[in-house]
């Protein structure tokens, strides 16, 4: 399979260049390989690109822009699905390819598969990122609800007996007259 990325190498508009440089930037870093196609050096390029992209994918004036991606016959979508798809760690399923071993992607698409996607996945992301790969077997953190709300179950000082309720109460409030009559 081959990724195709038809591009306008002769375009006067910045925002179309930015596009295709980000596409084919993504690509080229993360060693997926792709053709290039142009749309303005080559009439049958263009002629092919606007023939198949499908026509709930045309924009309003029907005429598709670059860049456009396809997986061989396949079209995969245009610069705002491939963002959309990279923000969302999805860009090998949304160019119809398998995701490497080790890669986040890879991972997301092994917990889907196994029925294991639940609240904690956002969890398990947030620990994954500071992680390195490994071959081995991801392992799960639980985390005390308490400890996630920031709340301490230790006493400060741990030499110390926490106060109970009952000390609390034998304790005598100060108030604000007597703090400033301290303070004399």
């Amino acid at each position: 399979m081959v990724i195709k990325v038809f591009i306008a190498t002769q375009s006067g508009s910045t925002a179309i260049k930015k596009k295709q440089q980000d596409v084919l930037g993504f690509l080229e870093a993360n060693k997926i390989d792709f053709k290039e196609m142009d749309i303005a050096a080559n009439e049958n390029n263009r002629k092919w690109m606007r023939e198949n992209v499908p026509g709930e994918k045309r924009p309003q004036n029907g005429i598709p822009l670059p860049p456009q991606i396809f997986n061989d016959e396949l079209y995969c979508g245009d610069f705002d699905a491939f963002f959309n798809a990279k923000e969302d760690n999805g860009v090998y399923a949304f160019l119809g390819l398998t995701p490497p071993p080790g890669s986040k992607e890879a991972h997301q698409t092994a917990i889907i598969e196994n029925g294991e996607v639940t609240e904690n996945k956002a969890i398990f992301e947030n620990i994954s990122e500071s992680e390195p790969a490994t071959d081995e077997e991801p392992t799960h953190q639980m985390v005390d609800p308490q400890d996630a709300a920031g709340e301490s179950h230790k006493p400060d000082n741990e030499d110390e007996e926490p106060v109970t309720e009952e000390e609390e109460e034998d304790e005598e409030p100060v108030t604000e007259g007597e703090d400033e009559a301290d303070e004399s």
